[in-house]
Formats: C-alpha cells, sequence, structure tokens
C-alpha cells in the first residue's frame, strides 16, 4: 500500500524523541500543577539547601553551584562573564554547532576566541589542546572551552584526557565544560576530572521544562572571578552561591513553579534511580539505536554520524540518510507514527539540500526501553512506508542490544 494511502496512526499520546526539550516525567508536571507558593518563607525557600545539595551530586562535585532562570545559553554567558574580562582570550574547541556556539558567544562578551575545530564528526584530539596551550607562552587564554556532548554532532569528547593536556602543558587556563546534553545522561565527575566550571540546563537529562540554567564552579574559578573587575551585577553568582536572602539565588523572583519540578526531577534521578544506574540506563538505550542504525545501514544509506562508539553520546545519536530521505522520514513519523526526531541541526545549512539527509534520535532523560523500542519500530515502518533502501534485522538487533551488559 502507497505510504500515501496508510492509515494514520499518530492520534494518540505523541513521543518527542528530540534532544531537547525532553520527556516531562508526570510527577514533575504534577509537582508543578500548583498555585503560586509563599516566596518570603515556608516550604520553598527550605527546600534550598537540599536541592543544591543534589544538583551537586548530579555533576559529581562537593565544590558550588549558582542558579539561573535562562537556557543553556545564558548557563554559557554566566560562566564566562565570572571568569572573563572585554579584552581576555578563551581556546573553543569545536566538535560540532554548538562549541561554535559558545565561541560566538565569547566573542559578543568582547572576548578574543582561539578556535580549535575538530569537524562535525570526529571529537576534540586532546594533542592539539597541548599544543595551543604550549604555544600561548605569555598564559592569555583564560579559559578552555569543551563541550562533553555536542548535541548536534552528538559527539562525546574526552574530559579527563582534555584535562591531562592542559597539565601537560602546564597552562593555568580554566577548564569550562558545556554539559548541558550528558549532566544525568552520561559519566560526568567534576571533581574527580579537575573540571573548574560545569554547565547545564534544566531541559535535557534533568527532565524538567526549559527555563532553569546551572553552573557549578570550583574554588580556583571562584578565586579568578574575584580578581574581575566590573562583573555584571546580574550573572555574578557571588550571592546565587551564598545567598543571604532566598531571592539572592535567582538574581530576582525565583522560578516557583520549575523549583517544584526540579525538586521531583532530582528526587527521581539521585534518590531513587541512583545517578551511577541512570548512566547505565542511558549506556543501553544507546547501544540499542545503535544496532538498529548498523543493521538499517547494512541495506541502504542509513549511517551513524560518529563511527566510533567510544566516542558517541548516550544522550543523543546523529544519522545521516541520501538527502532528502531524513526530512522524508521525519515527516513520517510525526506525521503518521505520533513520534517527533529531531532535525539534522548544524550538519549542513538550512538551504543546502544535504540539510534534508540528517535527522537526530534522543534517548534522554525520562526514556526507557519501550519508548526507544516504539521510536525505533516507528522509524523502521516509516522506511518501509517511504520505500527508502534499508537492512532488515534492526529491531531484533536492537532488542539483544538492551539485553547485554
Amino acid at each position: 500500500m502507497p505510504a500515501d494511502t496508510l492509515p494514520n496512526l499518530g492520534h494518540g499520546r505523541p513521543y518527542v524523541a528530540i534532544p531537547g526539550p525532553s520527556v516531562i516525567p508526570d510527577r514533575v508536571l504534577g509537582a508543578m500543577h500548583r498555585a503560586s507558593p509563599n516566596i518570603y518563607e515556608g516550604a520553598l525557600p527550605a527546600m534550598m539547601p537540599d536541592l543544591t545539595r543534589d544538583l551537586r551530586a548530579a555533576a559529581c562535585t562537593t565544590q558550588h553551584v549558582a542558579i539561573y532562570v535562562s537556557n543553556g545559553h545564558g548557563a554559557w554567558e554566566a560562566a564566562l562573564a565570572n571568569t572573563c574580562a572585554p579584552g581576555d582570550r578563551v581556546l573553543s574547541l569545536a566538535t560540532g554547532r554548538f562549541g561554535h556556539g559558545w565561541a560566538e558567544m565569547a566573542r559578543g562578551l568582547g572576548l578574543e576566541v582561539t578556535q580549535c575545530d575538530f569537524g562535525r564528526s570526529s571529537p576534540v584530539d586532546p594533542q592539539a589542546v597541548e599544543d595551543a596551550l604550549r604555544a600561548d607562552t605569555h598564559h592569555r587564554i583564560r579559559a578552555v572551552l569543551a563541550t562533553h556532548v555536542d548535541t548536534a554532532s552528538t559527539v562525546r569528547n574526552d574530559i579527563p584526557a582534555i584535562r591531562a593536556a592542559m597539565d601537560a602543558a602546564g597552562h593555568p587556563a580554566l577548564l569550562l565544560v558545556d554539559a548541558i546534553a550528558s549532566l544525568g545522561c552520561e559519566p560526568l565527575r567534576m571533581d574527580d576530572w579537575g573540571v573548574d566550571i560545569v554547565v547545564a540546563a534544566s531541559q535535557k537529562g534533568l527532565m524538567t521544562p526549559p527555563g532553569l540554567g546551572f553552573v557549578w564552579a570550583s574554588d580556583k574559578a571562584l578565586a579568578a572571578s574575584r580578581k574581575l573587575k566590573g562583573r555584571s551585577p546580574y550573572w555574578t553568582w557571588d550571592n546565587r552561591i551564598a545567598p543571604e536572602f532566598f531571592y539572592q539565588y535567582f538574581g530576582g523572583t525565583a522560578p516557583t513553579h520549575h523549583l517544584y519540578g526540579l525538586r521531583a526531577a532530582l528526587d527521581m534521578l539521585i534518590h531513587e534511580e541512583g545517578i551511577a544506574a541512570a548512566w547505565t540506563r542511558h549506556r543501553r538505550l544507546a547501544q540499542a539505536v545503535w544496532a538498529a542504525a548498523e543493521a538499517w545501514g547494512n541495506g541502504g544509506a542509513m549511517a551513524l554520524n560518529i563511527a566510533d562508539p567510544a566516542q558517541r553520546s548516550h544522550a543523543v545519536t546523529a544519522l545521516r540518510l541520501n538527502p532528502p530521505d531524513a526530512s522524508r522520514l521525519r515527516h513520517w513519523t510525526e506525521t503518521q507514527a505520533g513520534v517527533t526526531l529531531g532535525i539534522g541541526l548544524g550538519m549542513a545549512e538550512p538551504g543546502d539540500p544535504a540539510w534534508h539527509g540528517y535527522f537526530r534520535i534522543a534517548h534522554m532523560g525520562h526514556v526507557n526501553a519501550h519508548m526507544v523500542l516504539g521510536a525505533l519500530g516507528a522509524i523502521d515502518a516509516g522506511l518501509k512506508a517511504l520505500s527508502i533502501p534499508h537492512g532488515p534485522g534492526a529491531l531484533d538487533a536492537a532488542t539483544t542490544a538492551l539485553m547485554q551488559l
């Protein structure tokens, strides 16, 4: 039966399998569904010490965390505004769209950027980092900007190796890590890895609607920030880290309902499942997606953007087909099966026909085996309905991968 004459099976609860905003648990939605609370005393201000404790646990740090009413871009700016002044230099390590985005933010703040671009399908080369820092003999570079997982290319960078390269160069720069796509989904150990600043946001592994940005900062980062003059009153993290009054956590009015949602999400992630178990769940779900993609690719053009499994994100997977088949497939799964897949962000310019050859599958946050298998089943049906060449056995391969430890 031609694809355009098949019955529409997309009615029902949709599944948005895009890399943020991720699926929001019913418990988080329920926690947020309440009247406006008292922001001067009572349960909401009282929850903050435990909330910040659990945020530190999510990043595996005993150091400091600041909360911003923002998205990840705001967290980028907060990290830079507290560590660098106009005219300072940073080293940006780009492995996809978001590495470039953070660099663009730095330029907008008046910083000079030295860019190391490793392309859209390869991780950071630590030797290149060491070489760039050794060349900076006057230590003008104040910070190294690294992306743990680039949400567009879906490469996962080796942060401990980057730290080791900085140490080998004997360079005093701070290590700033974008963990927006990885926090809660991938092993991330801020203290053990020697990271000075981690930035993240609420809408991915933390399973809360967009609107909260987070910056975890080391003692070294705090010491560096105190040397700056003229820091932005809003982005400055001093009061947010050690507030005297409740409003100072947020630089003003609290994001009240987001905090209730975040509390529920951290209960699920930290206290019920456990952060290490969440990392394992994401790894196994990712392996199921990779196994399906490799089976499809055996009889068609389907290919994983990152060839080496050790360099792939456990939170989101980028794939390619012959254009315009990726866009055709995304349209089919959304309208005919109720599954929304991610666009191939940053892999080609929107006006370029190649843009229609990329898509992404998110498997981050509040996602389990039946959700991932359902999404893979919808993709498999779409490939068949649209007569897109592909190999057989994808779903069997995915289920087999799920059973492997």
